[in-house]
């Protein structure tokens, strides 16, 4: 099974992106330990605060479907809700 790549792109609502930020930091140590992380990595735009992105690599598609279905997601959904102007995810496969 090859290996899957998601890159997530979060934008938060001007006024809203410290708790954006503070609930996505509150993901990433138990995703860590999550069956088939390899690795979970939180970066903000230098330019534009209100932009984060998720870099991560998981074992293969069922894990990381696992790991979409945990309540800590449910949690960070409901904790951000009217707090995201646009998200977009995309799943990848490494080519090189």
């Amino acid at each position: 099974m090859a290996k899957l790549t998601i890159v997530a792109n979060i934008k938060a609502n001007a006024d809203k992106i410290e708790l954006v930020k503070a609930e996505l930091l509150k993901l990433i140590d138990i995703t860590r330990a999550e069956e088939g992380c390899i690795n979970y990595d939180l970066h903000q735009d230098n330019e534009n605060p209100a932009h984060f992105v998720f870099y991560e690599n998981w074992e293969s598609r069922e894990l990381w479907q696992t790991h979409m279905g945990n309540t800590h997601l449910a949690e960070y959904m409901a904790a951000t809700e009217g707090a995201v102007s646009e998200f977009t995810l995309n799943e990848m496969t490494q080519i090189a």
